[in-house]
C-alpha cells in the first residue's frame, strides 16, 4: 500500500490561522522579529523593575532614569531629537503591527488539496515550469516568465510566425500550465510577444 508523502514545503508549514483551507496562505514563524521583539521586552521590563524595586528599598533611582526624566521635562517635544525618537518608535510599531496582520511567505502558492495536508508551490518554480512549456511553442525564441500572486506575466521573444499566432498560441500554453500547477486560485495571464 503505497502512503502519501507531502512535499518540503507541505511538512513545514507553519500553523495556519483558522485552520486548514484551501485557499488560504501560509503564515511565516516569523521567529527573528519575535525573538527581537521578546528580547527587548524583556531587558526593558527587567532594568525598569530593577529601577522600581531599588526606588522603593530606599535607594535612589538609576542615574539614566533621572537624567532622562529631567531631560523630557526640560525639553519642548518640538525639538528635533524628541521627534525623530518619536518617529522611530512609531514606526517600530508600525512594522511590529503589520509583521502581526499579514501572512507573510508571498513567494509560496498554495496549491488544492484535501484533507490535512496542504502543499506549495514556490513562485520560481512556477515561473520556470511556465517558461518551459513558452519554449515549446513554435516560433518562440526566448521568453520570461513572472508569477506573481495574481498574475502570471509572460514576455516572449519571436523569430518566426505572425506575432498574434504566437501569442496566441503561447497564452494557450499557459492556460494550461497555470491549470496543471494545480494551484488554489489561478492566476490571470498577460502575454506580450516582440519581434526577436
Amino acid at each position: 500500500m503505497s502512503e502519501h508523502v507531502p512535499t518540503l514545503e507541505a511538512a513545514r508549514e507553519p500553523a495556519v490561522r483558522g485552520g486548514p483551507t484551501a485557499r488560504a496562505r501560509f503564515w511565516s514563524a516569523r521567529r527573528v522579529p519575535a525573538a527581537v521583539a521578546a528580547a527587548a521586552l524583556l531587558a526593558g521590563s527587567g532594568l525598569l523593575l530593577y529601577d522600581v524595586i531599588a526606588v522603593r528599598s530606599g535607594r535612589p533611582g538609576m542615574r539614566w532614569r533621572r537624567e532622562l526624566a529631567e531631560a523630557l521635562a526640560e525639553r519642548p517635544l518640538g525639538q528635533v531629537w524628541v521627534q525623530v525618537g518619536a518617529g522611530l518608535v512609531v514606526a517600530l510599531g508600525l512594522w511590529l503591527v503589520v509583521l502581526a496582520v499579514t501572512p507573510g511567505l508571498r513567494a509560496l502558492l498554495p496549491m488544492r488539496g484535501e484533507g490535512q495536508v496542504r502543499a506549495g508551490l514556490h513562485r520560481g518554480a512556477a515561473a520556470m515550469v511556465l517558461r518551459e512549456r513558452a519554449m515549446e511553442v513554435p516560433g518562440v525564441q526566448a521568453a520570461r516568465v513572472r508569477v506573481g500572486r495574481g498574475r502570471v506575466t509572460v514576455r516572449a521573444v519571436a523569430h518566426f510566425r505572425e506575432l498574434d499566432d504566437v501569442r496566441e498560441d503561447v497564452g494557450e500554453a499557459m492556460r494550461v500550465g497555470v491549470s496543471d500547477l494545480g494551484l488554489a486560485r489561478e492566476p490571470s495571464i498577460a502575454v506580450k510577444v516582440e519581434r526577436g
